[in-house]
């Protein structure tokens, strides 16, 4: 039996400025709702970051060409769940492109302000029909209320078991401005996003910004919070991260309330983070990683997402084993700067390893019982200078391979 898991955030914040929905497309086998759509106010800015992958997804090349043709104006989201709408080839792109162009039609905006987001199994072709004869529903179920906003949450879930929610008030000098995200991801999450079982995002502010503003923010929350996380190692094709700001707050971000913005933005994205991890497909255990000592924070990254993505260490945390000869083989292999005598390593805050060796007292039933827990702690320490990496990961076990083995069938 799994530890219980911790439940989400409750919704603290709810920008002005959006309106959401979720219907019953008829895309999830299961029938449940698997269209979610947010519409902003006229104005509204953009910021987006996607997946690195070189195979990606149709509505990624359709939103990356919207961003670029629209200034970084987004007025209507679409996501549908259930169909990646990946490697479909032309079809696939002009199936997205038709859902953007009645979307646009009807909700009164310009085709490239919509912006599309799609995830399920790869390769089957997306049924835009579905899609574009929901949206008249779609339309009918707009609202600003939490419950909206938790049924777009539960809309867009494939594997996942719950959803994702974040939120924040920020007090500045001209009043109260509000930031809320949605995600989801359960598995294929090892995202590497660059600027420009799927995560996805949606980040949305009330504040007035400049789009190429809100790609800066958005780039230095997502680097240590989405890209230092990873379940099972596999880029996904769809990976998403989009920010969005209505400006109907009134409120001008000034500098003075430029860096209290990027940290709150930054807490709901580690929040959000979290949230993935901690529902990673089978996951047992939590692990946070910390990395010191490296030399250069690259380095430390780069140790951290090879001892994240080992299934050598991955197994050894599901079963609560203190083999941590194969976290230091991992670090080993990195590619990294790494002198093994000059390596330290700690499990559940109990020395294991001094200087390549095993610690003086090393006591391992001592450290069996610390990853018992749910969440479990590693740091290294590299001596080798002031590079740094905090990374977030899990367990693999036998229910993500249960999972993975019959998703498609």
């Amino acid at each position: 039996m799994q530890p219980e898991q911790s439940p989400p955030l409750s919704i603290s914040a709810v920008p002005a400025g959006f309106r959401y929905a979720a219907v019953r497309a008829g895309i999830k086998p299961s029938g449940k709702p698997d269209f979610a759509c947010a519409l902003a106010v006229e104005g509204s800015t953009a910021a987006a970051m996607f997946t690195s992958n070189r195979l990606v997804a149709a509505p990624v090349i359709v939103g990356r060409d919207h961003l670029r043709t629209s200034g970084g104006s987004v007025r209507f989201v679409a996501v549908n769940a259930g169909n990646a709408n990946c490697a479909t080839g032309p079809a696939g792109v002009d199936a997205c492109r038709s859902v953007c162009a009645v979307a646009a039609e009807q909700f009164g905006c310009m085709e490239e302000e919509v912006f599309p987001s799609s995830t399920g199994i790869i390769g089957v072709p997306l049924p835009a029909e579905k899609l574009v004869h929901a949206l008249a529903a779609i339309s009918a179920e707009m609202g600003n209320t939490t419950g909206h906003i938790e049924r777009f949450a539960e809309a867009i879930l494939t594997t996942d078991t719950r959803a994702k929610i974040a939120s924040a008030k920020l007090a500045c000098e001209a009043g109260e401005v509000n930031i809320l995200g949605i995600a989801k991801g359960a598995g294929m999450i090892a995202p590497q996003l660059v600027p420009h079982a799927t995560m996805l995002v949606y980040l949305f502010t009330d504040a007035k910004i400049p789009s190429q503003d809100l790609q800066r923010f958005l780039r230095q929350a997502v680097e240590p919070t989405f890209n230092c996380i990873s379940i099972d190692g596999d880029m996904s094709t769809n990976d998403t991260v989009l920010l969005l700001a209505s400006g109907a707050s009134g409120i001008q971000l000034m500098p003075p309330d430029q860096s209290p913005f990027a940290g709150s933005l930054k807490t709901v994205c580690a929040s959000l983070a979290r949230q993935i991890v901690e529902d990673g497909e089978g996951v047992g255990h939590v692990v946070e990683l910390t990395i010191e000592g490296a030399a250069t924070d690259a380095d430390a990254s780069r140790i951290a997402r090879s001892i994240a993505q080992s299934p050598l260490v991955k197994t050894a945390f599901a079963g609560c084993d203190p083999n941590w000869g194969r976290i230091l083989a991992a670090a080993g292999y990195s590619e990294a700067a790494f002198d093994p005598a000059k390596t330290s390593l700690w499990i559940g805050g109990f020395p294991v390893c001094r200087d390549g060796q095993i610690a003086p007292g090393f006591d391992k039933e001592q450290v069996h019982r610390a990853m018992l827990q749910r969440e479990v702690t590693v740091r290294m320490a590299l001596g080798l200078g002031n590079g740094r990496c905090q990374f977030l990961t899990c367990d693999l076990t036998a229910e993500y391979v249960r999972v993975n083995a019959e998703y498609s069938t």
